[in-house]
């Protein structure tokens, strides 16, 4: 005997309806899990972006609290903050170049300005210059000259005094005992070039800068030599590269 088609395919259809709502309920299940987990990784995303954003801030905050922290520049141990500072130490630069270049009365002037300002370092170097040209300064009878740097420096505070003759003296006395030093044989080719002596001032300096030739670039800063500026020789000396020669 054959089977009955019918009843062997009611079980099947039975197993297909009992089926059918288990499936509905797991793809219902996994459609609403989905977008939950969605949710949880936008918020999470979010608390990550404010707690950046929050160690960006505080990061920017310590920056600040650094540059506020950092001290004013300084220069040779002084606080350049203020700008009455700097112009002290502006003032206090001059004065050692024209210390350096013996001019100790114009040195003395720019030093007691020096004096006046906030810098207390500025103030206490300047006072020690002051002492250095105070010394250097006193009358000659004072100093008793006995070697050729006591001569010299005799020389050249009298020619930052102007008294000409005796300077010229006591330059004259520097060199006899010291007739192969630059600085002196440069002191009297600038007291030359003050007195208006122009062929001695140009024999002088040009025996200077052989004996030392930075010497020549002393000069070209020097305003004893002032009086030389139009003369051509005195160019030629202080810049020989113009015309391929050495002075």
């Amino acid at each position: 005997m054959k089977p009955d088609i019918s009843t062997l395919l009611k079980p099947d259809i039975l197993i297909l309806r009992r089926q059918a709502p288990v499936r509905a309920l797991t793809l219902l299940d996994t459609s609403v899990s989905i977008p939950h987990m969605g949710k949880a990784r936008k918020s999470s995303s979010r608390s990550s972006r404010r707690s950046a954003s929050a160690s960006h801030g505080s990061s920017k905050l310590q920056k600040k609290k650094k540059i506020k922290e950092n001290p004013p520049p300084q220069r040779g141990g002084v606080e350049l903050g203020d700008p009455h500072v700097q112009a002290q130490l502006k003032a206090y630069e001059e004065a050692v170049v024209l210390f350096q270049q013996q001019k100790l009365v114009r040195a003395r002037q720019e030093l007691e300005k020096v004096l006046a300002g906030p810098s207390k370092e500025l103030a206490d170097r300047a006072r020690m210059h002051l002492r250095i040209i105070e010394t250097r300064l006193k009358p000659t009878a004072e100093l008793n000259p006995r070697t050729a740097d006591d001569y010299y420096q005799r020389g050249v505070a009298m020619m930052n005094l102007g008294r000409w003759d005796e300077a010229r003296e006591a330059l004259g006395k520097a060199r006899k005992l010291g007739p192969k030093v630059d600085y002196i044989i440069y002191a009297m080719a600038a007291l030359d070039c003050l007195t208006g002596e122009a062929e001695s001032a140009m024999e002088n300096l040009k025996l200077a800068i052989q004996l030392r030739p930075e010497n020549r670039f002393h000069a070209r800063n020097d305003d004893d030599f002032a009086f030389l500026q139009e003369d051509p020789r005195f160019t030629e000396l202080l810049y020989p590269e113009k015309d391929g020669t050495a002075g």
